[in-house]
């Protein structure tokens, strides 16, 4: 009998997602033999300056977090933290899990980030989705006197043993296929061509949009390494856990209970290639309301008014965008901040370039800045103009105004990343030449 009951319980019944299913049993470990490296060669992590493997959690394959995350292989690594693909047991999907390094700042501002983010109410703007969210966290604990534990212990932040000696945090994302770097040694040219460049430029303005408008969020790190594409092959996943499995990468034997392993690359076929992601928010900065202090940004990458000593706000990642879009698009840096007989980084060599390219900076910008030199060195002009050696005629014309728009010295003049999306030159395809 029809009635407005039924079919209400008709249609409960329908997407009641029903019982749920149990968790997964972790894989047992792989048999397959594999080469070790020599103690004494350094790998990975163990290259970077100032390594000291006490900041490194000592993760092992097969082992579980949290009764949950099954480590299947070593994704990368990084100053503060390395990267493993992961199962996730009761999610019944893939994850990776950055390990970070303990006591480290720049984690302890990409957690906040990160929870910044996901506090953030529901909204239709197209910007989100280009941001990489954290899924999960938590804290790992470790002795090195002990080896490593059979088990992983963790823990909730607040707790008593929260970040600090022997702890590690972890944040738990979604797998990502290479960076926009990456991409490029792939590229004729190591170059982005213009319809490509502009698809990133447009994701990545996109999410700049939602960063500043809507999370009131400065990156301060946008550079090539940390905009990924995105990944929604599971296939390709299965491939690396079984790779791992049947032929694992050499590994080294670092002595006291831990072990160094060789770093896997996810490889799949173009068409599985996504849109590109904005990652890495360790050393982002929360609130637009008043503005921020301190030494930001890749070198090559540093806006003029942080160089300067001045106060900075969000613009600063629209100059980033500015001077990176010029690099993937030209395969050069557009300034050197290097300098010198040592070529070391060099402030005022590094306003040199920018003076040579923009002029000298306004008179009411130089009132704001800090460093003593500044009355001498900016009594030179500026000569040189932008010169893009890619694109001809109108085209050229265009793609150099639209970088002009954010290579401005004062922040106030640079274009917002809403503003930007509206750019002709952003918004002009044409087919792709054969």
């Amino acid at each position: 009998m029809f009635s407005v009951r039924n079919v209400a319980r008709r249609l409960a019944a329908l997407v009641s997602p029903g019982p749920p299913r149990p968790p997964s049993p972790p894989r047992a470990p792989s048999t397959a033999t594999f080469l070790t490296i020599d103690p004494s060669q350094p790998i990975e992590e163990e290259t970077l300056p100032h390594y000291d493997p006490n900041n490194f959690y000592p993760v092992r394959m097969g082992e579980v977090f949290q009764a949950r995350y099954q480590v299947v292989g070593k994704l990368g690594y990084g100053a503060y933290s390395t990267v493993w693909l992961c199962r996730d047991l009761v999610g019944h999907r893939y994850v990776t899990v950055k390990v970070c390094t303990r006591n480290a700042i720049p984690v302890k501002r990409e957690l906040a980030a990160l929870e910044h983010l996901n506090r953030l109410p529901w909204t239709m703007h197209g910007g989100r989705p280009h941001i990489r969210t954290l899924l999960d966290q938590f804290v790992l604990t470790f002795t090195s006197a002990e080896g490593p534990p059979a088990s992983s212990v963790s823990e909730t932040p607040g707790s008593e043993s929260a970040p600090g000696p022997q702890s590690f945090q972890c944040l738990v994302h979604k797998p990502m296929l290479m960076s926009i770097s990456a991409l490029r040694d792939f590229l004729r040219g190591n170059k982005l061509d213009e319809q490509l460049a502009k698809l990133v430029l447009i994701h990545v303005l996109t999410a700049l949009d939602y960063l500043h408008s809507k999370a009131k969020l400065i990156h301060t790190d946008i550079n090539e390494h940390n905009i990924l594409l995105d990944l929604d092959d599971a296939p390709t996943l299965a491939a690396f856990e079984e790779a791992e499995r049947t032929d694992p990468l050499p590994r080294k034997d670092a002595g006291g209970g831990r072990t160094i392993y060789l770093s896997r690359a996810l490889e799949t076929a173009p068409e599985h290639y996504g849109k590109p992601v904005l990652c890495d928010f360790g050393e982002a900065r929360i609130g637009l309301a008043t503005k921020h202090t301190g030494l930001i940004q890749p070198d090559q990458y540093r806006a003029p008014e942080v160089v300067l000593g001045v106060p900075w706000d969000e613009k600063v990642d629209i100059w980033t965008v500015g001077v990176l879009i010029w690099d993937m698009f030209e395969g050069k840096n557009m300034f050197r901040p290097y300098g010198g007989p040592e070529d070391k980084r060099d402030d005022l060599y590094h306003l040199a370039h920018m003076v040579a390219l923009l002029g000298p900076p306004p008179a009411d910008f130089l009132a704001r800045c800090t460093m003593a030199e500044l009355g001498q060195f900016f009594d030179k002009q500026g000569k040189e103009t932008l010169s893009e050696t890619i694109l001809e005629g109108e085209d050229k014309a265009l793609f150099l105004a639209f970088v002009r728009k954010m290579v401005r010295w004062d922040p106030g003049e640079r274009a917002s990343a809403k503003e930007l999306l509206r750019d002709p030159w952003l918004n002009t395809f044409k087919p792709r030449q054969s």
